[in-house]
């Protein structure tokens, strides 16, 4: 039976089509293999001389890293090596966003590839990845699933059944083929495997065409337009903010416990004993031990 034309055209389309190279889906071993060079440790200290532990990864082009924006915002120093236990400088901030939580760093180092960050909100249900530095343990990989996507906040996030401790924080999770679909960010106190990252398509709202900032980062803006006393109670804000998060996180560590808080104020002290809520952990890392 001869083809009219129309047919022809519609079995070509189809046979184009099914010549399309499908990426395969790879192992585990093989994501880590893929991944592991791109990644970074980062080792802080911040303004109280506490050292903590979180991750961070290479994007867009040579010397250029992104993290979470909690792992280095109070960050006085940062060390920094690769899975090869190179050190590398951190040159400094080149741009952050408070609300996503994401910030990108400048490393004197271009040798490293880079990883490709995924352009597409991956399926409920689609396995994931995550590489950083549990409880100091860096480069370790984990698995789990893209449990939910959730509009949190006003900011869309990506849960996550992949464990996560203090250390993951900052670090790539990855689809099966390895590219990059969020930024470990945040985990749910108090409940197993409720963790949470910021979707990579936020990544590059992140101005990278900014000058690095040296650490310490200025707590003010760069610009000194503020005159004295509204910078003075700027300074004092932020450190208020910071003190009610520490306070927060501590409550956070003793979710489902007996606790006991006292009030001071004004010479008058009282005390109030309550079962400590779960919350949610946002951490600026691991305690180096």
């Amino acid at each position: 039976m001869r083809m009219t034309g129309l047919q022809a055209f519609l079995l070509a389309g189809l046979s184009f089509a099914g010549s399309m190279p499908v990426r395969a889906a790879l192992s585990p071993e093989e994501i880590y293999e893929k991944i592991a060079p791109s990644v970074l440790t980062l080792e802080v200290e911040n303004s109280s001389h506490e050292r903590f532990v979180g991750a961070a990864f290479l994007v867009f082009r040579p010397g250029l890293a992104v993290t979470a924006w909690h792992v280095v915002h109070d960050a006085q120093k940062i060390e920094a090596w690769f899975s090869d236990r190179r050190r590398v400088k951190i040159v400094g901030l080149v741009a952050k966003d408070e609300k996503l939580d994401l910030a990108l760093i400048e490393i004197a180092a271009n040798d490293h590839p880079r990883t490709v960050l995924s352009t597409q909100k991956p399926r409920i249900g689609a396995k994931a990845f995550v590489i950083g530095a549990p409880k100091g343990m860096d480069f370790s990989i984990a698995d789990g699933l893209i449990s939910q996507v959730r509009e949190l906040d006003g900011v869309c996030q990506y849960q996550l059944s992949c464990p996560i401790s203090p250390g993951n924080s900052g670090g790539p999770v990855l689809n099966d083929r390895g590219d990059v679909v969020g930024v470990v960010s945040w985990r749910k106190a108090g409940v197993q495997n409720v963790s949470f990252a910021v979707p990579s398509v936020d990544v590059p709202r992140l101005d990278r065409r900014q000058p690095a900032v040296p650490w310490p980062v200025p707590m003010l803006s760069t610009s000194g337009s503020l005159p004295a006393k509204e910078a003075l109670t700027a300074q004092l804000v932020k450190g208020d903010a910071r003190g009610l998060s520490e306070f927060r996180q501590a409550l956070a560590e003793h979710a489902g416990k007996r606790v006991t808080l006292t009030l001071e104020t004004g010479g008058d002290t009282r005390s109030f004993s309550f079962e400590a809520p779960p919350g949610e952990e946002r951490f600026s890392g691991q305690h180096k031990e």
